[in-house]
């Protein structure tokens, strides 16, 4: 399933309308995560949302679409929670009361190009004190309906999307055989961050990691090591490459076998030889790593994700794989004492960030294939470096984000084209795959 851009999705035309719950005033204040408290501190804002979009082979009636979309709302706790910004300024989270909805119907100018319209409604609906700050968006045509399942990033991150779209699925299943769409009840992310906020602190060991990663950062999260011109936010370019198809990921895959690593680690080493040569420097990056540290977080919706950094700087495999694990270790603790310090995540102009989503290995699954399915990111401004690698059954993509000035366009730009080179290169002289 690719993760593609709002600019760039493909839409049909068609009424475009959205199912708009009723919210009541919120009511029980629940624990905030550290990093929701860091994403809505920064305010309303457009473009700080993440959707999916799929298509439906047949049309469905709006009432069942309501339904089914009802039904997973009761069963996700987040998606029934909204943010107050508080006395102190510092964002509280409450659980809302959720009542019927209406169908509105959204205008689509003349000349208006749908993803526009669409991108439209969910800046709107989909921020950080919006309440709800989801939404359900249809299109509808005589084919079936187009889907686009938006939401904050607050309460949702690529993993709770793929669980909202197999129990909105799974919802007009029974509907069309008669059921009650009701879903089983799973645990709310809330519950998560109150988990984290009672576990034991990090240990003075990883502390001291910490402060030694923001040190050679100059203060910071670690940064893109080329100029990207004028640090101030700008529009974003936004690039989507795919580097291997299925055959070529196989032979990637083998090579990694071969080393006696993981496909990531494989691709961290090439990462680690293209920063050195292209940049002359090694690699440091942001690491976003998943907290679904227990089975029964599956099938929940929420941010399930924290930061950690990823060191390298030899592109020897078995060295590359330490790296990760020491990553995954770093990120493993509460992040919200380790970053006191700093009066939160220290950030600066130019963040690199790395982020891999292997959907073969999730343990929840839809057909992306004939769903039509795609990962959907917002039009922002930034000041950042964003890489994401996308694996799944048709081989490899990545999609890279950065600003769109003429510095980051050569540095950001001759950075990629070495990675994808050097990852082809790898599945071009792995050994064929014995098959006897």
């Amino acid at each position: 399933m690719r993760l593609t851009h709002v600019a760039s999705l493909r839409l049909p035309f068609g009424p475009l309308l959205s199912y708009d719950l009723a919210v009541s005033p919120a009511e029980d204040t629940l624990p905030v995560s550290f990093d929701q408290a860091r994403h809505v501190g920064g305010g309303d804002r457009t473009g700080s949302w993440m959707a999916l979009a799929f298509s439906l082979p047949a049309p469905v009636p709006r009432d069942h679409l309501a339904a089914a979309w009802r039904a997973v709302v009761t069963a996700h706790g987040t998606l029934r929670t909204v943010f107050v910004r508080g006395d102190d300024g510092a964002p509280t989270l409450h659980e809302a009361g959720i009542g019927p909805g209406t169908w509105v119907r959204h205008e689509v100018a003349p000349g208006q190009a749908m993803q526009d319209a669409l991108r439209a409604v969910l800046d709107a609906g989909c921020t950080p004190f919006a309440r709800p700050s989801h939404r359900f968006c249809v299109i509808e045509t005589a084919d079936g309906p187009a889907i686009v399942v938006g939401a904050d990033h607050a309460h949702v991150d690529m993993w709770s999307l793929l669980v909202i779209a197999r129990d909105l699925l799974a919802a007009l299943d029974r509907l069309r055989e008669g059921l009650d769409p009701g879903l089983a009840g799973v645990p709310a992310f809330a519950e998560h961050s109150r988990c984290l906020l009672e576990r034991p602190g990090a240990p003075a060991e990883v502390h001291r990691r910490w402060a030694e990663v923001i040190e050679a950062g100059g203060g910071a999260m670690p940064r893109f090591p080329l100029p990207l011109g004028d640090p101030a936010p700008q529009p974003e370019r936004v690039e989507v490459r795919d580097v291997l198809d299925v055959t070529a990921m196989t032979a990637f895959a083998t090579r990694a076998r071969e080393a006696g690593v993981s496909t990531l680690a494989m691709t961290v080493s090439v990462l680690t030889a293209t920063t050195r040569e292209v940049a002359g420097a090694d690699l440091r990056a942001v690491f976003p790593v998943h907290s679904r540290y227990e089975e029964r977080w599956h099938d929940a919706v929420g941010w399930f994700i924290t930061n950690s950094v990823l060191e390298s700087a030899d592109p020897d495999p078995g060295a590359c794989a330490g790296a990760v694990r020491e990553a995954i270790r770093l990120g493993s603790w509460p992040l919200a004492g380790i970053m006191a310090p700093w009066g939160g995540m220290p950030e600066a102009p130019g963040m690199l960030a790395v982020s891999w989503l292997d959907l073969r290995r999730l343990p929840v699954q839809v057909d992306s294939h004939a769903l039509n399915a795609q990962y959907v990111s917002a039009a922002i401004r930034t000041t950042g470096v964003m890489l994401w690698f996308i694996i799944d059954g048709a081989g490899v993509h990545l999609r890279c984000r950065y600003p769109d000035t003429h510095e980051a366009r050569r540095n950001v730009g001759t950075w990629l084209d070495d990675l994808v080179a050097r990852m082809r290169d790898q599945a071009v002289n792995a050994r064929p795959v014995s098959r006897s």
